[in-house]
């Protein structure tokens, strides 16, 4: 558990808007937001390749850290992604954080030639990427596994991240979030218009399970809600909305009622003054309301 509730903002990778995306993500760190989050979605020909967009954003940032929401393994070799996150490190000074999933579009992924697990399958596949992303990310000696998803017949990691890079795990599914509990350092909720508040009690009850069969304290693993919506009055549809206070109020209760320590804003428009409001108008609200 995080020792106070960070915030951070989604930032699409949109190679239609490069200046847009950069600008968005300066603004984040100059505002002093904790994260800057990028999705992973390489089948869409208008995204950007996410870990190029980050080192991108990385070279262009100070003290905002940044966050895969979440990297695709099903497309991206699980030693490589494992240097790629420990390069980042590297570069960034100790600012990156790992966030996986499994493939969350089967169909999209074998149509570009990636391992599309499904189902038992891809909870087999996570699990072994999970304890290879730890082993790798740690650089402790030689990298083996002769798993039913992954054979690596032995090579060293590195380079050395500057930190200990945090794995977390983008899944709702009950054998996913249990994984979670016993192998991750993170919980990455979907969206809250995909996993709304009233189901969120019953999926951290299966992370703590894990954890504690697992020999695990449940409040080491760390809980982040992607929350899309917009501050003001305007409504456009699923999310949440309503005024700067409104949105405090929220997301105080879901630290105190849902156990989330970290809040990723998904702003639906207007994105630079949604995070000047974001910034500015909850956030240190927030921190006044679970202070």
């Amino acid at each position: 558990m995080a020792d106070k509730v960070q915030f951070g903002l989604a930032v699409t990778p949109s190679a239609h808007d490069v200046a847009g995306m950069t600008a968005l993500a300066r603004a984040a760190d100059e505002a002093g937001l904790d994260l800057i989050a990028v999705q992973d979605h390489p089948y869409q020909a208008g995204h950007l390749d996410t870990l190029t967009a980050l080192a991108h954003l990385g070279t262009l940032t100070t003290r905002v850290r940044l966050l895969t929401d979440v990297a695709d393994m099903a497309l991206r070799p699980v030693p490589m992604l494992a240097k790629a996150a420990a390069s980042m490190d590297v570069l960034t000074g100790g600012r990156f954080e790992l966030g996986v999933g499994s493939g969350g579009f089967p169909d999209a992924v074998a149509a570009m030639g990636g391992n599309a697990v499904r189902g038992g399958a891809a909870v087999e596949f996570t699990a072994e990427a999970l304890r290879l992303l730890r082993a790798a990310l740690d650089a402790d000696g030689p990298i083996a596994m002769d798993g039913r998803h992954h054979r690596i017949g032995g090579y060293q990691p590195g380079p050395v991240p500057a930190h200990r890079v945090p794995v977390w795990l983008g899944a709702q599914g009950p054998r996913m979030l249990r994984l979670i509990g016993a192998l991750a350092d993170g919980w990455i909720s979907p969206l809250n218009v995909y996993v709304p508040p009233g189901e969120v009690p019953a999926k951290q009850d299966l992370i703590d399970d894990a954890a504690r069969r697992a020999g695990r304290d449940p409040a080491e693993v760390r809980r982040l809600y992607n929350v899309l919506g917009m501050i003001g009055d305007a409504h456009r549809g699923k999310g949440l909305f309503g005024s700067a206070e409104t949105w405090a109020q929220t997301l105080a209760g879901w630290v105190h009622g849902l156990r989330f320590d970290t809040f990723v804003f998904w702003p639906v428009a207007d994105e630079r003054d949604q995070l000047r409001r974001f910034a500015q108008e909850v956030v240190p609200r927030v921190r006044e309301l679970t202070a």
